[in-house]
């Protein structure tokens, strides 16, 4: 489907809403208008004063040539990390897709693409409004979610950029390398790493239960059997070192840390990178002394409100403290997205909205997209530009172009080989099109800890270390034997350099494909246990 203007515009607003079709419309001091910028993409904008406005609808129906006749199946993404949900589905007119959707005939396991067609329905990485897209059997319908929080946003007399749309049609090519050139349409300045990111992550054997000294323990497994490589590999203190876990203060550690930059230095003095996980907007023991009342959000007060000045100055001293004073070179920082909308990401999607109703930040001028933007470029600048920051419960489609790394789906476990296989394996395979082309895709943590079969991990450490996707291992101490310690050791020396080609190729069909492409080789993995899919337990 070529890019055109659509058949019809709704604006939504807190007490009123208008409808035009055309490049623009108005209504009391409430304007929309649509550009042609380059040819290439269609502009939205906004521009209001004391009206609060909620949400743009834009509709495209089909013409006789633009409707797919044939049987089709489509793909969507997700407000923020994947939950073992990433599918390609028939044609469900209720479905919610934030951010893009493609449209594709065919199957990626056959290699003859003759005949094939994928369509992409988009918008540009960065946003100033939470987008998603219907798509129905007679058209196409594009949500701009342009509130403040969950009331309408009061612009005061300012112009919106609200979105850049993107359509995109691909012929004669697997549905897989369309989503690939499609994702770097939406994203013409993505920011990658200097250099390959991978190596350890203490939390899937620790759980937030560790000290200096296994950290220590940790750093010399993954310097060890990274011995020798040009690429120094990471290692990464998840939660659990601060006085309260997954809360503040970040300025105060458990007694089993003693001094922090003490530890980073003996860290990179042992051959890693030393790295650390932060959760920016929670005060849940309300022990951040600078935080008063207009700090907190609406919302709830356990969390800090990124749209008040003073909140986005107290960000970037702790991610300075973090990476200048400490000498971290890695920041993972976590949870914000919950921390700010009150749900997960696979709650939004079942509701259709980012967050609900009756509640709007501290600035209420700012839509919710400005607001995440404006506090990932918080921490974006402060870290400076030697720091690797991963995204986790971060929004993929605006940490696009500010960080190197995202955690693009929910957590692996190493407890559990059914949770890595469904949140892992979905994630890898329906979103491994972003990698490289929005920031470098991290599908989450090998979990080495006993109760789950080596059969099943050794599959997916050798599949993580084979996309040219980043490669995180949690492992406990003395759990490996000899033999499989070289396998880990020959996973992350093939990580250290991320130059294999890997697609999925019954991704369309399997939610968790088993069958691969890597480098020009067919590979089969078994990712089911031998007594089936363990989700029902009598």
């Amino acid at each position: 489907m070529k890019l055109r203007f659509p058949d019809l515009v709704t604006v939504t607003c807190e007490e009123v809403s208008f409808a035009f079709s055309g490049a623009s419309g108005e209504r009391n001091d409430v304007f929309c208008f649509l550009s042609r910028g380059d040819g290439e993409s269609l502009s939205v904008s906004l521009r209001a004063d004391r009206t609060p406005v909620r949400y743009i609808a834009l509709r495209w129906n089909f013409t006789a040539e633009e409707r797919r006749e044939e049987p089709v199946r489509i793909l969507g993404d997700h407000w923020e990390r994947g939950y073992g949900d990433l599918a390609w589905r028939g044609i469900e007119p209720e479905r919610v897709m934030p951010w893009y959707m493609l449209v594709s005939n065919g199957s990626d396991r056959d290699p003859d693409v003759s005949g094939r067609h994928t369509e992409g329905f988009g918008v540009r990485v960065r946003p100033r409004a939470m987008v998603s897209w219907q798509y129905d059997g007679e058209g196409a319908t594009l949500w701009a979610d342009v509130r403040s929080g969950g009331d309408g946003v009061i612009l005061g007399g300012r112009t919106l950029c609200v979105c850049e749309v993107l359509f995109r049609d691909y012929e004669g090519m697997t549905a897989f390398e369309a989503g690939r050139l499609f994702c770097r349409d939406m994203c013409p300045d993505p920011r990658l790493p200097k250099h390959p990111v991978y190596g350890s992550n203490n939390w899937y054997y620790a759980y937030g239960n560790s000290s200096h000294d296994d950290i220590v323990s940790d750093t010399k497994i993954v310097a060890e059997q990274c011995a020798g490589l040009e690429n120094i590999p990471y290692m990464v203190i998840d939660d659990g070192w601060q006085k309260h876990n997954t809360d503040a203060p970040w300025t105060e550690t458990k007694p089993n840390f003693p001094d922090m930059k003490v530890l980073a230095d003996e860290m990179r003095k042992m051959g890693v990178r030393p790295g650390i996980w932060v959760r920016y907007l929670v005060d849940g023991h309300r022990e951040i002394p600078e935080a008063g009342d207009d700090w907190r959000l609406a919302r709830d007060p356990s969390f800090l409100d990124p749209s008040h000045p003073a909140v986005l100055d107290y960000v970037k001293r702790i991610t300075r403290m973090l990476v200048h004073d400490w000498g971290y070179e890695l920041i993972k920082h976590d949870y914000s997205t919950f921390d700010l909308f009150g749900d997960w990401g696979l709650q939004m999607l079942r509701r259709g909205r980012v967050t609900k109703d009756g509640w709007h930040f501290y600035d209420r001028s700012k839509t919710s997209a400005e607001v995440v933007l404006d506090f990932y470029s918080a921490v974006r600048e402060a870290a400076g530009d030697d720091c690797v920051i991963i995204g986790c419960n971060v929004i993929g489609h605006l940490c696009a172009g500010l960080y190197e790394l995202n955690r693009t789906g929910d957590d692996t476990s190493g407890r559990e080989w059914e949770r890595t296989r469904k949140m892992g394996v979905n994630t890898l395979s329906h979103r491994l099109i972003q990698n490289g082309a929005f920031f470098m895709g991290d599908a989450d943590c090998v979990g080495i800890l006993g109760p789950v079969p080596w059969e099943k991990n050794r599959q997916w450490l050798d599949v993580l270390a084979r996309t040219g996707s980043p490669l995180f291992v949690s492992c406990k101490p003395g759990i490996l034997n000899a033999e499989q310690m070289a396998e880990l050791k020959a996973a992350w020396a093939v990580n250290s350099v991320q130059k294999n080609s890997a697609r999925p190729l019954d991704w369309m069909e399997n939610q968790t494909p088993a069958l691969w492409e890597i480098d020009g080789e067919t590979v089969r993995y078994d990712w089911v246990l031998p007594c089936g899919v363990e989700n029902f337990r009598p």
